[in-house]
């Protein structure tokens, strides 16, 4: 039985990308090696043995931390039902969910008539369902050295970029190239909503038939 480290699980509305306000589920998983400089979940970097906790601690946290619990694919669903979340789409992020295999864990929800939605940087072997929506943001020369996957940029069903500066938009231009991606509904999403990257963002849309990512959960104050 496969087992996964969560940092947190609530239900809410999604606030990014293609499925932006539909109400999900999120499973945020606990560890990631990638170190993105503007990252808001810097909590689920580390893997601390002495930070594991009970699900009932994860489940009442008031403020980020880097708790964790490891469950079974019974166990989430178990805590999902008793939750009573009416939500049916399940968003699996973190972290860096793809640093597990999260093929059973996909298939378990779509047995159960959910949807599942992955969030990854692309930067490891993505092991899902066929069925599950990829949602890759390419983190490009971030600190912790890792280089983008082609295989993770072909599966994925969207491309959603965090955008601060020219340069950002020059990389994910290259790396659409290097790996022929034509097709992928590509988003960009300013980072930290400053309006510098607002502006280069909506600018870089426009000329490009991308489509914008605004973060809608941090604009109306919801998690």
């Amino acid at each position: 039985m496969s087992h996964y480290k969560i940092n947190e699980l609530f239900e809410t509305i999604q606030g990014e990308g293609s499925f932006t306000g539909q109400p999900s589920i999120f499973l945020r998983l606990q560890g990631c090696p990638v170190g993105c400089s503007w990252c808001d979940t810097k909590h689920t970097w580390e893997i601390n043995l002495d930070s594991e906790v009970s699900s009932d601690v994860v489940l009442h946290k008031t403020a980020e931390t880097d708790e964790w619990v490891d469950l079974d694919c019974d166990a989430i669903l178990r805590i999902i039902h008793s939750k009573g979340f009416k939500a049916k789409h399940i968003v699996i992020t973190g972290g860096e969910p793809c640093m597990v295999d999260l093929k059973p864990l996909c298939e378990m929800f779509e047995q159960h008539g959910y949807s599942c939605q992955v969030e990854t940087s692309g930067t490891f072997e993505i092991l899902v369902s066929n069925n599950c929506w990829v949602t890759v943001s390419p983190k490009v020369n971030m600190r912790g050295g890792y280089e983008i996957l082609s295989s993770a940029m072909v599966r994925a069903n969207e491309i959603k970029h965090p955008v601060g500066t020219e340069q950002h938009v020059d990389d994910l231009k290259a790396l659409l190239t290097l790996h022929n991606i034509t097709d992928t509904p590509v988003y960009l999403q300013p980072i930290s909503q400053k309006e510098r990257a607002t502006k280069l963002a909506i600018d870089t849309c426009i000329a490009n038939n991308w489509r914008l990512s605004v973060q809608v959960h941090k604009y109306i104050g919801i998690e």
